[in-house]
C-alpha cells in the first residue's frame, strides 16, 4: 500500500491475528485507563475489543508496521456491525447499502509509545479513500472516550451518546459519531 519512514501500511491477514490481539490489548489497557475505571477498561478488553475476522476476510482491516512490529491497526467496514470483535458477534454481518448507509470505521488501536505520532490519522486517510472507492459517502463509528479527540479532529460529529452495559454492574460510555466523505 504505502510506506513512510520505514513504516508500512497494509491489509491485515489471518496470520496477523495473534499479534493484532496483543496490540489491541496493550493499547486498550494503557490508553483507556485515564478515561475509564480499571474495571471498565478490563471489561472492554475482555468482552468487546478484539479482531473482527470479517474485516480481515474483506481486506478492510489495516495495520502499520515497522521492522516486523505492529504499531497501529484500524479499518473500515462495508458491513452492519458498528463495533466489537469476534467475541461480541452472535449472527451474520450483512452488507451495507453504500447509497443509503454509512460505512463503518472500526477498531483503531495504537501502540501506547506511538500514540500521537500520526499513525491513526494515516489509517483514517486510507480508510476514507477505500470507503469512497467502494461508493460510500459517509462514515459512522462508535467511539470510546479516548478515541473522541481523534475522530473530532478528523471531521466526525457526535450524534448520540450511549452506555454499553458489560457484565452486571459495569457500564461504559460510548459515542456514535458520523461524517461525510
Amino acid at each position: 500500500m504505502s510506506s513512510t519512514q520505514s513504516r508500512t501500511l497494509r491489509a491485515a491477514t489471518a496470520n496477523d491475528i495473534p499479534a493484532l490481539e496483543a496490540l489491541i490489548r496493550r493499547s486498550a489497557l494503557a490508553l483507556s485507563e485515564p478515561y475509564y475505571t480499571h474495571e471498565q477498561t478490563e471489561a472492554l478488553t475482555r468482552l468487546v475489543f478484539g479482531v473482527d475476522s470479517q474485516l480481515i476476510t474483506d481486506k478492510t482491516y489495516l495495520l502499520i508496521e515497522s521492522n516486523n512490529e505492529f504499531l497501529a491497526c484500524g479499518g473500515w467496514s462495508k458491513r452492519r456491525t458498528l463495533f466489537g470483535g469476534d467475541k461480541l458477534k452472535s449472527s451474520a454481518d450483512p452488507l451495507l447499502d453504500p447509497t443509503t448507509e454509512p460505512a463503518r470505521i472500526r477498531a483503531f488501536f495504537v501502540r501506547p509509545d506511538m500514540a500521537r505520532h500520526g499513525l491513526a490519522s494515516q489509517l483514517m486517510a486510507e480508510c476514507i479513500m477505500q470507503a469512497r472507492s467502494a461508493a460510500f459517502s459517509a462514515l459512522e463509528l462508535a467511539s470510546t472516550l479516548p478515541g473522541e479527540p481523534l475522530y473530532l479532529a478528523r471531521g466526525f460529529e457526535a450524534v448520540e451518546r450511549f452506555q454499553l452495559r458489560l457484565d452486571d454492574a459495569i457500564q461504559v460510555p460510548l459515542t456514535r459519531m458520523r461524517r461525510t466523505i
